[in-house]
């Protein structure tokens, strides 16, 4: 690790910590103030690809990765009036869906970092985003993988109701999915916009 990586595992912490705080409050009847913020995990992933590569991408991610289990641990040992704000069906969906959509943005971003500036970034947060969606909302709340945490309650996760409100009659989760979906897919296109400034002010520095 040197120090041109410690901006980025700060930065990290910072959209994984806050994240986590942000989680607990909610915004209407489909999201949390998180969703606003995590998408920014996969800006932060994108800039130290560019920057410094796959291999700096990786030790933020990592760092990330901890960080979450840290924030998780501790929200674990905290009351809510539902029992722990963190369950351990949620702290491992959580850790799970972080690592490997931000693994899959690398993977994806290492693929197109020679065509248009814009397509590395942008196409690498939708492909993580949509597998850290499926991943952390499936095993957070899915009946299927009940057998993770049996204890825990997800019942009114899967109570039926019309998707988004609008649409077919569908297990709750899957309406939070895609409404956090939706909120991942337009912060990928606004990051674009910090993305392109912060490469060019490093470009004009070296």
């Amino acid at each position: 690790m040197t120090r041109a990586h410690l901006p980025g595992i700060a930065a990290m912490a910072v959209v994984v910590i806050t994240s986590n705080i942000l989680v607990q409050y909610l915004v209407g009847q489909w999201l949390t103030w998180g969703a606003f913020t995590y998408p920014f995990a996969f800006l932060v992933t994108d800039l130290m690809n560019r920057l410094h590569g796959p291999k700096a991408a990786r030790r933020v991610i990592l760092a990330g990765f901890l960080v979450g289990l840290a924030c998780s641990f501790v929200g674990s040992q905290i009351e809510g009036p539902f029992g722990p704000l963190v369950s351990l069906r949620v702290a491992i969906a959580s850790a799970s869906a972080f690592l490997v959509g931000q693994l899959l943005d690398v993977a994806v971003f290492n693929r197109l970092r020679r065509g248009s500036w814009w397509r590395a970034p942008f196409i690498a947060s939708i492909a993580g985003s949509v597998l850290d969606t499926v991943i952390f909302f499936g095993l957070a709340f899915s009946a299927t993988f009940a057998f993770i945490a049996p204890h825990v309650d997800v019942g009114w996760a899967n109570e039926l109701m019309p998707l988004l409100g609008r649409g077919p009659m569908v297990p709750l989760w899957q309406s939070l999915a895609l409404a956090d979906f939706g909120v991942k897919f337009a912060i990928a296109l606004f990051a674009l916009a910090p993305f392109r400034i912060v490469i060019g002010r490093y470009l004009n520095r070296v």
